[in-house]
């Protein structure tokens, strides 16, 4: 039994533990008496404010995909404003280095190279940079921060400044002994190693890791730029800074390396440099004439010839590497390591043979002085008949016609204005057979095939198969007959 005094003490306890609700608030119930006839009662509850609980009632609420946005964007503006004191020149070397190495880090996500020329950073950056070329160190950071934001397709948001530091960076020298400010050979180790994986998690399809230096940086820097959608502007700024020199030499380079076949890694590298350097060309060549004439005349010429010479090497060789051939070969042998590096080498000296043929287009367009001094080079026209006539053969079916047109294209810039190219064309005799005017459609024969042909030939003494010497002009319009023929057949 429990006294009277623990109850009391008990129900004081519970008092402060467990309150009373609150009464329900008073609601006044009203009626409103239409007024006119078929209208309903209309009733409604009221409550008034000292009747019930106090709250507060926010106003213009934020979605939530706008707070994620708006934390982005301030998560950004936090990253870049620490980057951007780490990049000022006031900043000890190794802390400017560093500091580009984190922003091209943060570079490499796609997301943030949105933000940074969203709101036009990029030159800001790059205006902080300036002095980049007087700091061996700091140019390979800075090239390799050119190279991360070129990923994009969409990449002109470069002005004059930025253009002429790139090529700046291109003219560096490899010897930077005499620099009192260069970092140490352990701590320039690290920061290559850096730039090595960074550029491990971008596309890299044709950068050498093993060559991470600031000139290699800078020019596939250069040759991703987009000069399709920079305007004149670019193209004008391009070749006064000096940038076309730069390229035109690359492409002599590449073109001395195609004689080289005992490498093939080598060989399609050289192929894919020399076909990236003359697509830049190609397009800072359409439709400006500065540009063209100043390609023509620069170093005597040296353009044409690299180009020449790579278009010649390229027709020689393309039977060899014939994609077409090599592919019908390769399920009656054994090893298929062979035809698979035939294969990429192909497929390399396809695309570098459509790219010179373009840069010669544009070059030999409406120009006498291109092209008379196209036709003078040596072998260049029978080139050009070849790539009409024979090599169309030994390419995939789906791009002979392209080839067939650039070469055409081609003959037809250089006999319009030159009087010379027309008198050589027409002289010329060129042996034709059925082979060199087959259908498009038919696929070719094998090596195998071909060489059993040519044994059967030669025994028999069967001169009727054997090609015959014929005028270039009686093979163009033979080439023509066949394609109406097919197109009526069609």
């Amino acid at each position: 039994m429990l006294s009277s005094s623990s109850k009391d003490s008990n129900s004081h306890k519970d008092d402060g533990l467990f309150k009373a609700p609150p009464p329900p608030p008073k609601v006044i119930k009203s009626e409103t008496i239409p007024t006119r006839l078929n209208q309903d009662i209309v009733t409604t509850l009221k409550c008034r404010k000292e009747h019930k609980e106090l709250y507060t009632v926010v106003q213009h609420v934020k979605h939530f995909n706008d707070v994620v946005e708006f934390g982005e964007n301030q998560e950004f503006t936090d990253d870049f404003e620490y980057l951007e004191t780490g990049l000022k020149s006031s900043q000890p070397l190794n802390t400017r280095c560093l500091s580009i190495i984190s922003l091209a880090t943060r570079c490499a996500m796609p997301s943030f190279r949105m933000h940074l020329r969203a709101r036009g950073k990029v030159a800001q950056v790059f205006k902080m940079l300036s002095d980049a070329p007087q700091h061996p160190n700091l140019a390979l950071c800075t090239a390799a921060l050119m190279y991360i934001l070129s990923r994009d397709r969409l990449n002109m948001d470069l002005d004059r400044a930025c253009l002429e530091l790139m090529i700046k960076l291109l003219e560096l020298d490899q010897d930077f002994s005499g620099h009192q400010d260069e970092l140490t050979a352990k701590e320039m180790a690290k920061v290559k190693e850096k730039i090595r994986r960074l550029c491990e998690t971008v596309h890299n399809k044709h950068l050498d890791l093993e060559n991470i230096t600031t000139g290699h940086l800078a020019m596939e820097a250069l040759l991703s730029l987009t000069s399709k959608r920079a305007g004149d502007w670019f193209k004008e700024e391009l070749r006064l800074l000096g940038g076309l020199d730069h390229i035109v030499d690359k492409v002599k380079e590449c073109a001395e390396n195609l004689s080289q076949e005992d490498d093939k890694e080598k060989l399609v590298g050289s192929l894919w440099g020399a076909e990236r350097c003359l697509r830049v060309l190609e397009s800072v060549t359409v439709q400006n004439p500065e540009n063209q004439g100043y390609l023509i005349a620069y170093k005597d010429s040296q353009l044409i010839i690299s180009s020449a010479r790579a278009l010649r090497c390229c027709e020689d060789t393309i039977q060899r590497y014939s994609r077409t051939i090599n592919n019908s070969a390769a399920p009656s042998s054994g090893d298929a390591s062979p035809h698979g590096s035939c294969s990429n080498v192909g497929k390399a000296m396809e695309d570098c043979m459509r790219a010179i043929i373009g840069v010669l287009l544009n070059l030999t367009h409406d120009n006498e002085w291109g092209s008379t001094k196209t036709g003078e080079q040596d072998q260049l026209i029978s080139t050009a008949l070849n790539c009409v006539l024979r090599v169309p053969r030994y390419i995939p079916q789906e791009q002979r016609f392209d080839v067939r047109v650039l070469g055409l294209g081609l003959l037809i810039n250089l006999v319009e204005y030159s009087s010379r190219n027309r008198h050589c064309l027409v002289d010329m005799e060129y042996s034709i057979d059925d082979a060199c005017l087959e259908d498009s459609l038919m696929a070719p024969s094998d090596s195998a095939q071909s060489e059993a042909a040519a044994q059967s030939a030669d025994t028999q003494g069967d001169a009727a198969d054997k090609p015959k010497p014929s005028g270039a002009l009686a093979a163009l319009v033979q080439l023509f007959l066949e394609r109406e023929r097919a197109a009526i057949l069609a």
